[in-house]
């Protein structure tokens, strides 16, 4: 007879298993330290065997975000100890003397490392913390979430950043998403700070000195989220049968977590549709060419559709956003999803009804100037404070790291009794 033990109910007896361990660890390890405390007559202090700064990556494809913050933290000789769950994450080869990289192992392997966990400040952009197997550690001061994307900052899965003491965001309306949620929940106030978006920024100075594309056929990319609502589980081979009755070049890059989670589809999408001199399929870690020579991207709610419009400046086609929130922290909120205020501004909606005329829609979008004052609008709105993002967020840090540390008593140099 086989045990089958469903994953709510793993989840919830790792957990248990987590909490165990955990309290035996932090016992024994506080025993320690007294003992310590007494044979070096008062002079060892725990705060003194903290890490000063970690940043935690549950995927490789993070390393965008983090780069320009590690790198900025390397300028001014900040020691930085990177986690990653990926063991062939590109931290792990960076050049930056004062970042040390280092592979923590996959899935709970790698929680039940950060789960005890000794430092000051945690930086992270993953979800869920102290809501499923990644519990905030007794040994952790503060942790910090910065969202890997420009767009709405309630679309985690819920509570996925109830619990974290400070949120990095790039626009106003997203404070004003959080301090709606902790009202509803009865939560403690979370330091929100406006730094703006490090990645975009980084981007934007790439293209810059790269400057344009060399010249192309007109370039169409089909970038689908994934899950039930995305463009591949809405719409099938049916919106690839019409982008090639197009005069366009089709670019296909599906989500990452497609490759995981749909791979059924996917694989039978990739042979009913191979690559040919019309159609190709890219799985580039960056995506920074790949949206340089591309003249019109279509997605779903997807947060490449804020970089492709804001820092390549070009137009979109989105499918219909009315999707299913209720596994999200926007269900809680009566105040609609900024998203859908702002694609309309960006691009043209693409339907079952509109959809054979996908080639209208394209030359609509690529011609007419409201989208161009529309992406105008939009950046205002959520990109606050271009080219300075990885300075503010490092500033950030560092300030609120002296402030944690600085209340600490020095060690005496008498013999505590």
């Amino acid at each position: 007879m086989t045990l089958y033990i469903d994953p709510g109910t793993g989840s919830m007896l790792f957990t248990i298993l987590i909490g165990i361990i955990g309290a035996g660890f932090y016992s024994l390890r506080m025993l320690w330290i007294k003992l310590r405390f007494k044979i070096s007559g008062g002079k060892i202090r725990e705060s003194g065997e903290k890490i000063p700064f970690v940043i935690f990556s549950d995927d490789k494809r993070y390393w965008p975000v983090f780069e320009p913050i590690c790198c900025e933290m390397n300028r001014r000789n900040r020691d930085v100890v990177y986690m990653t769950a990926s063991e062939d994450d590109p931290a792990l080869e960076s050049a930056y003397p004062h970042i040390k990289a280092e592979f923590i192992g996959k899935g709970n392997r790698a929680f039940a490392r950060l789960n005890f966990l000794s430092a000051v400040i945690v930086l992270s952009t993953t979800p869920g913390l102290d809501v499923y197997q990644w519990k905030r550690s007794k040994d952790v001061r503060y942790y910090v979430h910065i969202p890997h994307a420009a767009s709405e900052i309630t679309m985690y899965r819920m509570f996925g950043i109830d619990y974290y003491d400070a949120l990095l965001l790039s626009g106003e309306y997203q404070a004003r998403d959080i301090r709606a949620l902790e009202e509803l929940r009865g939560l403690p106030e979370k330091d929100l700070v406006q730094v703006g978006i490090p990645y975009m920024d980084e981007m934007s100075k790439k293209l810059e000195r790269l400057g344009p594309a060399p010249e192309h056929p007109r370039t169409v990319l089909l970038a689908p989220s994934w899950g039930p609502s995305a463009i591949f589980s809405v719409y099938g081979g049916k919106i690839l049968d019409v982008l090639l009755k197009t005069n366009c070049h089709i670019i296909v890059r599906p989500h990452p977590q497609s490759f995981t989670s749909e791979k059924e589809m996917l694989e039978k999408l990739m042979k009913d549709y191979p690559a040919s001199e019309r159609l190709e399929w890219n799985r580039d870690i960056d995506n920074f060419e790949v949206l340089r020579r591309s003249d019109i991207l279509i997605s779903d709610f997807s947060g490449v559709i804020f970089d492709f419009s804001l820092v390549y400046n070009k137009p979109v086609i989105y499918t219909d956003p009315q999707f299913d929130v209720s596994p999200y922290d926007a269900w809680w909120l009566k105040t609609p999803l900024w998203t859908r205020s702002a694609l309309p501004r960006l691009g043209r909606q693409l339907t079952n009804e509109n959809m054979e005329h996908l080639q209208e829609l394209i030359d609509t979008c690529l011609t007419d100037p409201q989208y161009a004052e529309g992406r105008r609008s939009i950046k205002e709105e959520t990109w606050a404070h271009v080219g300075e993002g990885a300075k503010r967020v490092v500033d950030y840090l560092l300030n609120q790291y002296e402030k944690l540390t600085s209340a600490e008593t020095a060690p005496s140099d008498e013999k505590t009794e």
